[in-house]
């Protein structure tokens, strides 16, 4: 029976989520104080849809509600990450809310012992709070830097964008510090070269190819982070370090790069390697067509290969193409 009720419920909710907003309102503002965590959630997620910011007093209250004996009332904090998310949303301001789960740690049973389940929340609370403009930037970087030791490797990833976000000279400086201090983590790492690129632009640039030298997974996501900024200097770059390498890996994760920077130059140079059926051709196939380039640039890829008349460059492409 209660099965059935709450099946009911589910049904209620998703025939609400095609109302007008003003008819919706009143069965969402009520869903929002159900003690089941899946259906607040699902209504949450409806309230940030619609908008219906006139609901965030209930998303607030529902908020605190579910840090009440929380493994039990809220496991996997599915009410806590959907309403959080409607709150960011509607960039809501009171720090208080955000900073209650950005410090929120939720143990529950897994297979051979316990695991923290706030992750996902730690990580969304930490990009609301850069919108709390009640906060200074020294208190507010210094909240984030805090999560630079949280467990969760996400989370601390997360708190490197939440930085870059900030934007300051101050934040570009923190992230400077993180990458040069922190080399074993090339996810942290990655955000760390993508926001200072981001907020620097190409002055940028020559820090982050210091990254390049060693040729490892944190030197490649170094090299795709500069792809991701499609400028003249970066391509110099990554053509230069291509040069040099040494490591086949990295000579493909060089070329995936060179061929995010989406320029001309970049699609004529890899496909110059492919004509000249070079070590590197396939490498450049695969690079190119990742890249999802201009119709243009797909036909002379495949042109490319067809003279070549190499059945192995002719069976990578056609691997890419599903052929």
């Amino acid at each position: 029976m209660a099965k059935r009720a709450f099946e009911d419920k589910l049904t209620e909710l998703d025939a609400v989520s095609s109302l007008p907003a003003e008819e919706a309102l009143p069965a969402l503002q009520k869903a929002l104080k159900s003690p089941n965590n899946y259906l607040v959630a699902k209504a949450a997620e409806i309230v940030r849809r619609l908008p219906l910011k006139e609901l965030t007093p209930d998303l607030v209250a529902a908020f605190d509600r579910f840090f009440v004996d929380a493994e039990k009332r809220d496991p996997q904090c599915w009410a806590k990450n959907a309403i959080s998310r409607a709150l960011a949303e509607f960039e809501y301001e009171d720090s208080t809310v955000f900073l209650r789960g950005l410090r929120h740690i939720q143990m529950e049973p897994v297979w051979g012992g316990r695991s923290d389940t706030a992750g996902t929340l730690r990580s969304i609370c930490a990009h609301a709070l850069v919108g709390c403009r009640e906060l200074r930037e020294p208190e507010l970087l210094g909240l984030l830097i805090e999560l630079f030791r949280d467990k969760d490797n996400t989370v601390r990833a997360e708190a490197v964008r939440a930085i870059a976000q900030v934007g300051s000279e101050a934040a570009s400086l923190l992230l400077r510090l993180r990458a040069t201090v922190g080399n074993d983590e090339p996810e942290v790492l990655a955000n760390c070269f993508a926001g200072v690129l981001a907020m620097e632009g190409t002055a940028a640039i020559a820090w982050v190819c210091q990254f390049l030298q060693h040729e490892d997974e944190i030197a490649g996501e170094a090299a795709l982070a500069l792809g991701q900024t499609r400028s003249s200097e970066v391509l110099d770059a990554l053509r230069k370090a291509f040069a040099e390498h040494r490591d086949p890996w990295f000579g493909g994760v060089l070329l995936s790069a060179i061929a995010l920077t989406r320029g001309e130059e970049a699609f004529d140079f890899l496909l110059e390697l492919v004509r000249e059926e070079s070590r590197s051709a396939a490498d450049a196939i695969s690079a190119i067509w990742n890249a999802v380039p201009p119709t243009e640039v797909r036909e002379r890829l495949e042109t490319a290969v067809r003279e070549t008349g190499n059945e192995r460059l002719g069976h990578v492409l056609r691997n890419l193409q599903g052929t």
